[in-house]
Formats: C-alpha cells, sequence, structure tokens
C-alpha cells in the first residue's frame, strides 16, 4: 500500500518513531532510508542555518516527517505539488520521498533565500527526488500543480495573496497552520473571498489542516 493511496487513521496522532511512522503511512522501505537520511542531512545543516527549532529535531518522525505526509491523505490523487516557502523541506521534501517512483509524482520547492535553497538542492540531488528547485519569490511564479502547501510561512492574509497565482492555475491549497487558524481567518476574509474545511492536525493537537478552494479578491487592490 502506498502511501498516496493509504487511508491514515485519524488515531494515529503521535507518531513517536520510525517504526510507527512506517506503520501509519505505508511508506515502503526505500522511502524510510531517504526519509532517514533527510533527518541526518536536516540535523547537519541545521548547525549552520536556522531551518527548524533545534528542540524539535528530536521528534523528527512526528513533528516533522508526519506532519508533513498527513498532507497526502486530503489529496490522494494529486500528483504535482508546490511548496512555498519550502526552507527545511517541510513539507515539500517528505512528499517528494513519499511520492517517488509514482507515475507523474512531483513537487516544486519554493524557496526566496539562496542559502535555503543550497540546502534544499543537496538533499534532492543526494535522494534523487522528484523536485525542482525555484530560488524565487512564489508570488513571482506561475506553476501549474495540483496542490499548493505551506507551512510556517506567513500568515493566511499574505499566504493567500503568495499563492493566488497557483489558483489562477487551477490548484487547490493544503496548508498547515497552528492553533491561531481561527484569527487567520477572520483576518484573510477581509481581503480574500475562498471556501475552506479545517481539519485537525494528525501530528499535534493544537495544528490543524487548512483546506481552501475558490480564491478570489473581497475587494480591488
Amino acid at each position: 500500500m502506498s502511501v498516496a493511496s493509504a487511508q491514515l487513521d485519524p488515531l494515529q496522532i503521535g507518531v513517536t518513531d520510525a517504526a510507527s511512522f512506517q506503520a501509519a503511512t505505508g511508506a515502503s522501505d526505500q522511502a524510510m532510508a531517504d526519509l532517514e537520511r533527510f533527518r541526518v542531512l536536516l540535523a547537519e545543516w541545521n548547525e549552520k542555518m536556522n531551518l527548524v527549532g533545534p528542540a524539535s529535531l528530536p521528534s523528527f518522525w512526528n513533528r516533522h516527517a508526519w506532519d508533513s505526509a498527513q498532507l497526502l491523505s486530503y489529496a490522494p490523487d494529486a500528483r504535482v505539488w508546490a511548496d512555498l516557502g519550502a526552507g527545511a523541506g517541510l513539507p515539500g521534501v517528505v512528499l517528494a520521498i513519499l511520492l517517488k517512483g509514482q507515475d507523474g509524482g512531483y513537487v516544486h520547492l519554493v524557496e526566496s533565500m539562496a542559502k535555503r535553497c543550497r540546502f534544499l538542492s543537496e538533499v534532492v540531488l543526494e535522494l534523487d527526488l522528484p523536485a525542482e528547485i525555484h530560488n524565487a519569490r512564489a508570488e513571482d511564479l506561475s506553476l501549474k500543480t495540483d496542490i499548493v502547501t505551506a507551512r510556517a510561512c506567513a500568515p493566511l492574509e499574505r499566504l493567500l495573496g503568495y499563492a493566488q497565482p497557483y489558483f489562477k492555475r487551477g490548484a487547490t491549497a493544503l496548508f498547515l497552520k497552528g492553533q491561531d487558524v481561527a484569527s487567520e481567518l477572520t483576518e484573510a476574509t477581509k481581503y480574500w473571498k475562498f471556501n475552506s474545511d479545517l481539519k485537525p492536525s494528525l501530528s499535534d493537537p493544537r495544528g490543524f489542516v487548512l483546506q481552501v478552494k475558490g480564491l478570489s479578491r473581497a475587494r480591488p487592490v
């Protein structure tokens, strides 16, 4: 069973290690080897630049891998993804690893900071991932994707502006959001019209997966 088609258990909150991650997702042994190598590279590069909070690294399998992988359960047929503000490769690199070998599976990693692009380039090259790094501002690109995603990128009002070109080309969004998502939604509706669906995160009871469709401006700019 591939992770993209797996029905992730909504009660499987709190993945603790590689074994429980594999059990929850059905990831292949090769994907698990790639994820372990990504974990090592993330820790090594994190000593040189601020990619993730150092305190989160011991919880890699839940906080980072499972947090990212859960997105596939909300869009099991999606093949082309864009990760905006991809910096640490979360969720984009995890998605690329799990989509590797699947027909049409591809991830665009969009990151404006050159030094973070160097990290992403090393990971993509070493793991031979179906991914492309774009050293650019997200709103300056117009990529054709099935899903646009982001984690810890920007408040929703601004994030929707970054994602607007992707919506115009047919994408929908799955954003990983924290406990302040309700206030972010309230603020965003002052500037944007959209349909949204909020789901509790499987990795953190304080977090959410926000699905957005049908984006348009609420007022002229």
